[in-house]
């Protein structure tokens, strides 16, 4: 019995209908990093594992998808490399794993083509990435990834514009967003004040999961990474500040002054919100301080994006990375960039049904089949019309006229044109507007007019 086909747990297959939905999602992100004056740029689905390993956390680490090596992949593995257990095995059987995110591979495209570009380098990438992750809602093991970066450049605009962009993409896909915001140094403050700062990591992943498992069980899961008991309880009301963005960035700076580290957080989120507040957003704009993004390579702002109107997971987030290109080779090298979850904001359109009315049409009109001499007529025409830019079609077989509109009304075809026996002598079309199912006869001229 053949197996029920089938696609892998955390993936999906799209349809005509979902790209192009999807593609409005791209199409808009991409237009938007152009006007910033962002270039684009791909890197492989897969990179060697040393490019991978050890950038994502350990956590991440597990998420990574490996790839056996090609040929005899099992040479020289014996009874003891088969005891040493999974992870020691993976790492002689796999040199190679698919992409987990678009910023480590970039570090790697910038340091291996540093004699090729410009600094500050600005560059988008529209790509799929890859996360041996449990599937749910809003979470996939495949999906898309839309990243815009900028290297070499230490400056705080650069965050500004960041924001602007964020702002500028979802206000164009009628989304309404919160974006929040923190700062990594206002966090190694925190660990530095309740006597913790070799504890920051676990700090972090912990308090990143704040939003999903509530704070109790934060604090259960700090405990379980060696916090103390009092480090715990000094943690909580930095966790728990209130009031207005500028009350709260007041008790911040604060609580942080004995933290030189901690205060410059606080300075650089100033500068930050008040550059943002000053250009002004459509969007809401929130200090968070137990946003984190459990992402290691973070070392200044953190940024992220809830949809206000749908229960989903963050859309859009990024950060500052002060040295990501180090690991490479290259030192000193600061970069900061944003990623948009093409895959949850495409669940997020699809909740709240934004998506304008054209998308999902292709085909303009579609010229209905009565015979090889008018096909070849409608096809005469079809060729003018597409040359004027309008997408346009014949049924490919001289059909049932049922089964011909059928077609049409199935593919949402707006407009019907016919060339039967007295069309053709008359050097008309019969022109049917599908949605008003008004009808008229016009000829080729007047037809490019119209559907123009």
């Amino acid at each position: 019995m053949a197996t029920k086909p089938s696609t892998p747990k955390g993936t999906r297959d799209f349809g005509p209908v979902e790209m192009s939905r999807r593609n409005y999602i791209f199409d808009t992100i991409r237009q938007v990093y152009g006007l910033y004056g962002y270039r684009q740029i791909e890197t492989p689905a897969m990179e060697n594992l040393s490019t991978l390993m050890g950038k994502y956390g350990e956590e991440g680490d597990k998420l990574l998808f490996k790839i056996l090596n090609s040929g005899d992949f099992m040479r020289g593995i014996g009874e003891n490399e088969l005891a040493e257990g999974s992870a020691a095995l993976a790492a002689k059987l796999c040199d190679r794993g698919l992409r987990y995110d678009l910023t480590v591979p970039f570090a790697r495209f910038v340091v291996q083509h540093r004699d090729e570009i410009q600094f500050p380098f600005k560059r988008f990438q529209i790509q799929p990435v890859w996360r041996a992750d449990r599937p749910q809602k809003g979470r996939y093991r495949e999906f898309y990834q839309c990243d815009a970066d900028v290297v070499g450049s230490d400056s705080l605009f650069n965050e500004i514009e960041l924001l602007q962009i964020i702002d500028e993409v979802f206000r164009r896909l009628r989304i309404r967003v919160a974006i929040k915001l923190n700062n990594r140094k206002v966090l190694a403050g925190i660990a530095e004040l309740i006597g913790a700062p070799d504890k920051l990591i676990d700090i972090t992943v912990a308090i990143d999961k704040i939003d999903k498992i509530g704070i109790e069980n934060v604090e259960k899961e700090l405990a379980e990474r060696g916090l103390t008991p009092e480090s715990i309880a000094s943690l909580r009301p930095l966790l728990e500040i209130e009031g207005t963005t500028s009350e709260r960035l007041e008790q911040l700076a604060a609580i942080l002054a004995p933290s030189e580290t901690g205060r410059l957080g606080v300075d650089e989120l100033r500068t930050v919100i008040a550059g943002t507040e000053k250009l002004g957003l459509d969007a809401r704009l929130d200090l968070d301080v137990s946003l984190a993004r459990g992402l290691n390579y973070y070392t200044g702002t953190i940024i992220e994006v809830k949809a206000l109107d749908v229960e989903i997971g963050s859309i859009t987030g990024g950060g500052r990375y002060d040295n990501l290109t180090g690991v490479f080779g290259m030192q000193g090298v600061s970069g900061v960039g944003i990623s948009f979850g093409a895959d949850r904001i495409y669940d997020v359109l699809n909740t709240l049904e934004l998506y304008p009315e054209e998308t999902g049409r292709s085909t303009k009109v579609l010229f209905a089949n009565f015979g090889e001499t008018e096909a070849m007529a409608s096809l005469a025409i079809i060729k003018k019309l597409r040359a004027a830019g309008i997408s346009a079609e014949i049924y490919p077989d001289s059909s049932k006229m049922k089964k011909q509109i059928s077609y049409a009304n199935a593919l949402s075809v707006p407009y019907f044109a016919m060339i039967g026996e007295s069309e053709l002598a008359a050097g008309k079309v019969a022109l049917k507007n599908m949605i008003t199912g008004e009808q008229s006869l016009v000829d080729a001229e007047e037809l490019v007019t119209i559907l123009a």
